[in-house]
């Protein structure tokens, strides 16, 4: 098993991140940290993580500073960035400290397995050791380029889909595309498209709310808590 610690400010971000990473075969969630402080001690935390998940924005200080202070203090231990920074300089920053991949929030499931499946494949093919032919060199430094969400429909946009599915997830209640659009920023009508399409695929129920008079408006919840 893949040990993965995951780093997040945010306790709920950290814990869908977590569950994220138990679906994906072979992959074990070893830790949770919400700090670099918290982060640095579940470096040293049997069972000690083989990846990190790297949250950038942390209360005491920044993820690539938590980097710098694995790689001072000798640790290994493969890092991919997952956090809302999106700036050139921090992604630059990133790649010279060694992060293996950046995965800019907000993304789906499948943006994380794609990525998770691909650091798996590369370690299968580190851990054969041996020499490298070109071809198989080209090969390793692009193994961690995953396609885009293989499971959204053409069209649809994984940063949209996430958008809606987190404010699903972190509803008190039923909520109406108008809701959902306000709450996200797009439109009525493109809210209502990625609620279908949540709905298609069993992960959102619909639920109709009956006024006085005219059509039921319809209302969409999360599928854990229909």
């Amino acid at each position: 098993m893949i040990e993965v610690l995951v780093v997040d400010d945010d306790v709920r971000v950290a814990r869908v991140n977590a569950a994220y990473v138990e679906k994906v075969p072979g992959f074990h969630v070893a830790g949770e940290a919400h700090s670099a402080a918290e982060a640095l001690a579940g470096l040293e935390t049997p069972p000690r993580p083989d990846l990190v998940l790297m949250d950038h924005y942390l209360p005491d200080g920044t993820g690539l500073e938590v980097v710098q202070e694995m790689r001072r203090r000798g640790h290994q231990t493969d890092v991919i960035m997952v956090t809302a920074a999106r700036d050139v300089s921090t992604v630059q920053a990133a790649m010279r400290h060694g992060a293996l991949q950046y995965l800019v929030k907000p993304f789906a499931f499948a943006g994380l397995r794609a990525k998770l499946e691909a650091y798996a494949d590369l370690r299968r093919t580190l851990d054969g050791g041996g020499e490298a032919e070109q071809a198989e060199v080209d090969r390793i430094f692009g193994a961690l380029s995953a396609p885009a969400d293989p499971q959204l429909p053409k069209g649809h946009s994984p940063t949209t889909a996430e958008l809606v599915r987190q404010s699903l997830m972190n509803a008190d209640g039923p909520l109406s595309a108008q809701e959902i659009a306000e709450r996200t920023g797009v439109s009525r009508q493109t809210a209502q498209r990625y609620l279908k399409l949540l709905e298609r695929t069993g992960r959102a129920t619909l639920t109709l709310k009956y006024g006085d008079a005219g059509r039921p408006e319809h209302r969409y919840v999360w599928a854990t808590r229909a």
